[in-house]
């Protein structure tokens, strides 16, 4: 990077979080520090959740998931504005009337505190170890293609979310994550803006969209149904509604942005305007990466985007099969662009044969470039024992580096870090607040001052960021990081859901119930990941269905009284 790159870079993340610190100074007692006083518009509540849920690893793989698999993957938001609602219109008011500053505190007064602390623990392992995941993603992409040393990325990204998480709390969180979601929109606007400039003069972007469709990367929606395929309509509309309502309903990172509100009403508007405006704004990121898609059917593409991975080799006694391998894929550039040339000739002349002719020699290149990029990932494993060739996620931020201009390399890099921030410093307020409330006071038989509850929830907050910072130090790469940490929600989110939804809906089914219904769908859902090739998205199905089935069906073959089953149990 340029000496502008980082005076933007450094600029923009400094400002950002001083001026967050400055808007929330003097957050010295538990109800501001936790909930930051219940006092957010509804427009802070809406930028921040759509910030804790757009992570560094939304803006380095979502253009690299619409690169390699096009523009498939909104699918998997179509249920979000359903579960919009139908959060605004039970889960808030249930939250608001008990002043609850946890989800999880509402089911000890439903069931017991056995469920209360079993859904805690839940979204502890799950979410501990995703924020690690929101650290290391960007630190690794960086340290790869900005040449950073990646240990210490880490820890800066890590130190930084941490300071001003434990310094300001909640109040900060949602502030900082208002000027960051901000950044963020804009940041990936110039960027599709710019990609649109750097195409050839004769390819308007009506053409760019028809040459995008040719290579099938304009595939939105798909109504076929295949419990295996992960992003179709019914996986969206079912599985994501339902991984949704867990993530947005139960999961403290998310519910705590939203009872930050002064009002229902706000909670709810706020919540509403991340449904209207979540879907635009991953089509607008996947259309970034469609774009780059195109670029590169121009300007020859690396046959793997891991550059500095591809350098190894070369010091490799496999160099000289790379360099032929390299040069095969040079030439197959050179072919294709001949065919790009005969489609868009075609597509202007209105000649429908020759475009669909030219459709068919563009799919047949792009069989080929798939197949020299797994030749080429193969030479690596053997020239580089263990190395990770799964590049998607270098594709995006390979192209900000190669071919944008000083100044707004710097700001694309500011947007992921920033993005890396606001997730992660969410994540880690919900963190700290559910280990404190529902664990730590809980559990406590003396009370608690509110100094010292201050304390233990800066203390909490700190570990489990230190945590999250050893998990991102000793993690690999895992396949398209967008789709691994969904993995890892869709694992435990269906389950406490499944809790919530009895608690809501079910009033018959008591604690004990719900408790084992939960444990055994839960124990369902590891082993169908861990055994069969079912879509991720349908485990959030599955253990919401599987605690409330079964929550039924333990309740009414309940012989022992409850209380005995407990001192059982």
């Amino acid at each position: 990077m340029t000496a502008l790159d980082w005076i933007v870079l450094a600029g923009t993340t400094f400002a950002i979080i001083a001026w967050g610190l400055w808007r929330t100074r003097g957050a010295e007692t538990t109800s501001s520090y936790l909930h930051g006083g219940y006092e957010m518009r509804w427009q802070t509540i809406g930028l921040s959740v759509m910030a804790t849920q757009a992570s560094a690893i939304t803006f380095l793989s979502l253009p690299g998931q619409a690169y390699e698999d096009g523009m498939r993957f909104v699918q998997f938001y179509f249920g979000l504005p359903i579960a919009m609602v139908l959060i605004s219109k039970y889960f808030i008011p249930i939250y608001y009337k008990l002043r609850v500053i946890t989800a999880y505190e509402y089911l000890e007064s439903r069931f017991d505190l056995k469920t209360r602390q079993l859904a805690a623990a839940l979204f502890l392992v799950q979410r501990g170890l995703s924020t690690g995941i929101t650290i290391y993603a960007p630190a690794i992409i960086l340290s790869a293609v900005l040449g950073w040393p990646l240990e210490p990325t880490i820890v800066a990204i890590g130190g930084i979310v941490i300071l001003y998480t434990v310094a300001g709390g909640s109040k900060a969180v949602s502030q900082t994550q208002k000027q960051q979601m901000i950044v963020m929109l804009g940041g990936m606007a110039v960027a599709a803006v710019v990609i649109v400039m750097h195409l050839p003069k004769h390819v308007s972007f009506g053409a760019a969209v028809d040459l995008a469709g040719a290579f099938g990367r304009m595939n939105i929606v798909s109504f076929s149904f295949d419990i295996k395929d992960r992003y179709n309509v019914w996986s969206g509309v079912t599985g994501g509604l339902f991984l949704s309502l867990s993530y947005f309903g139960t999961d403290q990172s998310q519910v705590g942005r939203y009872l930050t509100g002064r009002s229902i009403t706000e909670s709810r508007l706020g919540l509403l305007f991340n449904g209207v405006v979540k879907i635009p704004m991953q089509f607008l990121i996947l259309s970034v990466g469609v774009l780059v898609f195109v670029f590169y059917q121009f300007t020859a593409p690396p046959i793997v985007f891991n550059e500095p991975l591809l350098r190894q080799v070369q010091a490799t006694p496999q160099a000289a099969a790379m360099t032929v391998l390299e040069a095969d894929w040079q030439r197959l550039q050179r072919d294709k662009l001949l065919d790009v040339d005969r489609f868009l000739a075609a597509r202007a002349a209105s000649d429908k044969p020759g475009k669909d002719r030219a459709r068919e020699a563009l799919r047949a290149d792009a069989l080929r470039a798939e197949t020299l990029r797994q030749s080429a990932k193969t030479l690596i494993r053997k020239a580089v024992p263990g190395a990770e060739t799964k590049d998607a996620d270098y594709i995006f931020i390979t192209f900000v580096t190669h071919y944008l201009p000083s100044g707004l390399v710097g700001l694309l890099v500011a947007v992921i870090i920033a993005a890396a921030l606001g997730s992660t410093a969410s994540e880690l307020n919900g963190l700290g607040s559910t280990t404190t409330v529902d664990l730590y006071r809980r559990l406590r038989r003396s009370e608690l001052s509110d100094a010292h509850t201050l304390r233990a929830s800066k203390l909490f907050t700190v570990l489990w960021g230190l945590l999250a910072l050893g998990f991102a130090l000793f993690a690999s790469l895992l396949d398209n990081l967008i789709q691994a940490v969904n993995i890892l929600g869709s694992i435990f989110y269906g389950t406490v859901l499944g809790i919530f939804m009895v608690a809501f809906f079910l009033r018959r089914i008591r604690g004990t119930a719900v408790f084992w219904a939960a444990v055994v769908s839960q124990a369902t859902v590891a082993l169908l990941f861990a055994f069969t090739a079912i879509g991720f998205l349908w485990y959030n199905v599955i253990g919401c269905a599987g605690v409330m089935l079964l929550g039924w069906i333990f309740e009414q073959r309940r012989d022992p009284p409850e209380d005995r089953i407990t001192e059982l149990a």
